[in-house]
């Protein structure tokens, strides 16, 4: 599947779209993403390390989700809205960092531990966690460094994608 198709499709569905950008809404995302971390924290410290990467990964994408509203781009999509990151930020990096996260949390959650795949270590856990945290400081310096132009020059850009 070519990345463009798929975003178009989400497109075509409703999925993927411009909207009023929101920095209300943009903030309750952080929000959502602080809890999320709160959360992971609560959760390694009780030794429950598969959810707590699922709220790591769950910490990334709300903050990513908040710089999408921030831009005014809705994506009801994770791997859309990671893949719209990649193409209108170009950061690598980050994009490498919730892609790897993305597919550990769907390992852990929909997956039970055999010898074929990755054993969940309480270190892991804590190395996602870190990532976690650092993520969720740069998309919020990210949010704050965002200029109006900047926003427009990203909203057509995606209208190009």
């Amino acid at each position: 599947m070519k990345k463009p198709d798929f975003l178009s499709k989400l497109k075509e569905e409703g999925k993927l779209g411009l909207v009023e950008p929101s920095a209300e809404i943009s903030k309750s995302y952080i929000n959502k993403a602080d809890n999320c971390l709160k959360s992971a924290k609560l959760l390694l410290q009780n030794n429950l390390y598969e959810n707590s990467v699922s709220m790591s990964y769950y910490t990334m994408y709300n903050s990513l989700t908040a710089l999408l509203f921030n831009c005014g781009l809705k994506c009801e999509n994770h791997a859309g809205s990671i893949i719209l990151f990649k193409e209108l930020f170009g950061r690598m990096d980050l994009f490498k960092i919730i892609s790897f996260a993305k597919k550990e949390r769907i390992d852990k959650q929909y997956y039970v531990t055999s010898e074929k795949n990755f054993i969940l270590t309480k270190e892991s856990a804590e190395d996602m966690l870190a990532k976690a945290e650092d993520f969720l400081v740069k998309m919020k310096l990210m949010i704050s460094e965002l200029r109006n132009e900047q926003v427009e020059t990203l909203r057509k850009k995606f209208e190009t994608l």
